[in-house]
C-alpha cells in the first residue's frame, strides 16, 4: 500500500474522466436539489412537522437512500442524485432555519409595510443577514456531496468509488492511490470553482454534461411497495409462523442495534480525545509556520477521506472486526473537530502565565476551549451513529450488515423497518445532544 501510495497511476483518460464527471455531477445536482429543498424548508422552519421531516430525512444515511432507490430506478444517474439530495435538504433545512431565526430583527421591524410577512420584506432585511452564513454551508455540503458520491460507487454507482473499490480489492493501490489523489483534488479545488456566481452555469452544465435518467417500470415500483409491507400483513400466516417471523425480525433489530451504540459510544470517546490532542497540530498556542501548516494539512486530509474509504483500507490490513470501523471513525470525525478547535483557538487572548507543553495544554488550552469542544462533540453524535450504522454494509454488524443483508436476500420489508430503526437512533441522538447542550448550557 506505501509502494502504491507513492507511485500513483490512473486507468485510462476516458475511463478516468468519466468517473470524475459522475462523481461530481452526482454531487452538484443533488446539493442544488438539496439547497432549493433546504431554503424551503427553512421558511417554514418554525412548524414542528417541518423540523420533523428534517430530521428524518438527515437521518437515513446516502448509503441506504440509494438501496433503495436502486429497486425502483436501477443504478442511474437519478439514483445518486437522489440519495444525495434527500438527506442533504433535511440537513441545509435545519441548519438555513437556524440561521433565518437567529437574525437581527430590527431591520424587519424598521420597515414600513402593513405585512411585514411579505417577500419584499424577506428578500431586503433578513436574507442579506444570512446569505453568507447559507453559501458557506452549502459549500461545505459540496465537499460532503463529493464524498458521498465516491462511497456510492462501492455500492455499484458509477464514480470514482466503483474504480477504488476494485483496485483495493485486487491489491493494484497504485490505481487505488491516482483515484484517491483524484478525489483531494476535487475537495481541495472546490474554493476556486464553487461559487455562488458559477452556479447558475455549473449546474446547468452538468445536467447537459450527465442528465439525469432511470429505467422506470411501474409494474416493478408497485411489487417494490407491495414487497415493503411486513411478510405478515400480505401473505396468510399462521400464528406460529408470524411469531417466527417476528422473532428473527426481533433479534436482528436488537443484536444491530445494540453492536450500533456500542460502536458508535466508543468511537464518541475515542473522537473526543483524538480531537483534543490533535487540535494543538492547527493551533498559533502550539505551532505556527510551516508546522502548523503541516499538521492542519493531515487533519485535512484525514477529513477528506470519507470513513467508508478508511474502514475498507483498515478492513484490508486488520481484517473483519469493529477495529477498523473504530478506528476509520475516530480519525476522520477526530480530524473535523480537531481542525476546527485549533482554528477557533486563535480567537483566545494569549496565556496570563507563561507556560509550555503539557502544562500550557492541561491549565491554559483545555479549560479554554471546553465548551467548544463538548458541542462539536454532541454535534458530531448524531453523524457518528448514522455513519455506524451504514458501516455495517462492509460486514460490521451493526444495522447496516442486516440491512444490506435483507436488500440482498429481497426482504424489502425487513430492510425498511431496520432503516426505520436506524433513522430512530439518528433522530434520538440529535434529540438527545440537543438536550444536553441546553442542560449543561454548552453553546458553540
Amino acid at each position: 500500500m506505501a509502494v502504491g501510495l507513492i507511485s500513483p497511476q490512473l486507468p485510462d483518460w476516458r475511463t478516468w474522466l468519466d468517473a470524475t464527471l459522475f462523481t461530481l455531477t452526482f454531487a452538484l445536482q443533488g446539493v442544488g436539489i438539496a439547497a432549493a429543498l433546504g431554503f424551503i424548508f427553512a421558511l417554514y422552519y418554525q412548524h414542528r412537522w417541518v423540523r420533523t421531516l428534517a430530521a428524518i430525512l438527515r437521518s437515513i444515511h446516502e448509503v441506504f437512500w440509494a438501496l433503495l432507490f436502486i429497486q425502483v430506478f436501477g443504478l442511474s444517474t437519478l439514483t445518486g442524485v437522489l440519495a444525495i439530495a434527500i438527506p442533504f435538504s433535511g440537513a441545509l433545512g435545519k441548519v438555513f432555519g437556524e440561521q433565518l431565526d437567529e437574525v437581527n430583527p430590527t431591520p424587519k421591524l424598521t420597515v414600513y409595510s402593513a405585512d411585514k410577512a411579505n417577500l419584499s420584506v424577506f428578500l431586503f432585511t433578513q436574507l442579506p443577514q444570512v446569505l453568507h452564513g447559507m453559501s458557506t454551508y452549502t459549500a461545505y455540503r459540496m465537499e460532503c456531496a463529493i464524498r458521498s458520491s465516491v462511497v456510492l460507487g462501492f455500492i455499484g454507482l458509477p464514480t470514482l468509488g466503483v474504480y477504488l473499490e476494485a483496485a483495493l480489492r485486487t491489491g493494484e493501490y497504485s490505481l487505488a492511490s491516482g483515484m484517491l489523489l483524484t478525489l483531494l483534488a476535487l475537495l481541495y479545488s472546490l474554493r476556486f470553482w464553487f461559487k455562488r456566481k458559477w452556479l447558475l452555469i455549473l449546474i446547468p452544465l452538468s445536467l447537459f454534461i450527465k442528465p439525469m435518467s432511470a429505467e422506470f417500470s411501474l409494474a416493478q415500483f408497485i411489487q417494490f411497495l407491495t414487497d415493503c409491507v411486513p411478510a405478515p400483513l400480505r401473505s396468510e400466516w399462521g400464528l406460529e409462523k408470524t411469531v417466527r417471523w417476528l422473532a428473527w425480525v426481533s433479534d436482528q433489530a436488537a443484536a444491530g442495534t445494540w453492536n450500533t451504540l456500542l460502536l458508535a459510544q466508543s468511537v464518541l470517546v475515542l473522537t473526543g480525545l483524538f480531537a483534543i490532542v490533535s487540535s494543538t497540530l492547527n493551533s498559533s498556542h502550539f505551532v505556527n509556520g510551516k508546522t502548523r501548516t503541516l499538521g492542519d494539512g493531515f487533519l485535512l486530509i484525514l477529513r477528506s477521506i470519507p470513513e467508508y474509504l478508511l474502514n475498507f483500507i483498515f478492513l484490508i490490513l486488520l481484517g473483519p472486526s469493529m477495529l477498523p470501523a473504530i478506528i476509520a471513525l475516530t480519525l476522520h470525525n477526530g480530524a473535523i473537530i480537531g481542525h476546527l478547535l485549533g482554528k477557533q483557538s486563535d480567537t483566545l487572548a494569549s496565556h496570563a502565565i507563561p507556560s509550555k507543553g503539557i502544562s500550557r495544554f492541561t491549565y491554559f488550552y483545555v479549560p479554554n476551549m471546553a465548551q467548544r469542544f463538548m458541542a462539536y462533540c454532541f454535534y458530531r453524535w448524531e453523524i457518528i451513529i448514522r455513519e455506524t450504522a451504514m458501516l455495517g454494509v462492509l460486514g460490521i454488524p451493526t444495522l447496516g450488515f442486516y440491512i444490506d443483508s435483507a436488500f440482498e436476500f429481497l426482504r424489502f420489508d425487513v430492510a425498511l423497518l431496520l432503516i426505520i430503526l436506524s433513522s430512530i437512533l439518528t433522530v434520538s441522538a440529535d434529540r438527545l445532544s440537543t438536550v444536553l447542550r441546553q442542560r449543561f448550557k454548552i453553546a458553540a
